[in-house]
């Protein structure tokens, strides 16, 4: 897995966490369906009406090449932002990561040292069904909160963002 950073010296990735699936086939559908709906329906009412020899039928045409291909495009980034939005924790730091497209990189990183509560939030049927929901980190940092946003088993992502905090507290000698 290629990461949108480079680890610093010794340092080793403990959880890779993205969105639950759920969110991408969601959103994926949903553009899907307005991307198909208006170009069935439209071609439908323009070949039943008017037919597509005369003027009205080759704009209809081109409506409908122009409209799938802005939808694809949009089905498109939907894919590429949910496969590189990200978060990283390793023995160090917690790192949120997001490419919305190709000339879009934000990205935040925060101690876990500098982490001072951590909490789960999972509201909800389908959170509580699919086992996803938020875990909220609030730093000392420069950043005062991360959220993992829908992320899968945030229970146990909590316990390795916890277990690794405190391991990076008892090497500098602070107190958990």
């Amino acid at each position: 897995m290629k990461l949108p950073f480079d680890l610093q010296a010794g340092e080793t990735m403990l959880l890779l966490s993205r969105r639950h699936w759920l969110f991408l086939w969601s959103k994926l559908v949903a553009v899907a369906l307005i991307g198909v709906l208006p170009v069935v329906a439209v071609t439908w009412l323009v070949g039943a009406t008017a037919g597509f020899d005369g003027l009205a039928g080759k704009a209809v045409l081109v409506f409908d090449v122009l409209w799938a291909a802005y939808w694809l495009v949009r089905l498109y980034f939907t894919w590429y932002r949910y496969n590189r939005d990200m978060w990283v924790v390793t023995d160090q730091r917690l790192v949120d990561s997001i490419r919305r497209h190709w000339f879009h990189h934000r990205m935040a990183s925060a101690d876990l040292v500098d982490i001072e509560d951590i909490a789960v939030v999972r509201e909800g049927i389908l959170p509580t069904l699919f086992n996803f929901g938020d875990v909220r980190c609030q730093t000392a940092g420069e950043q005062p909160n991360f959220v993992l946003a829908g992320i899968p088993a945030p229970t146990a992502a909590l316990g390795v963002i916890d277990a690794a905090r405190d391991a990076a507290r008892r090497q500098l000698g602070r107190p958990s």
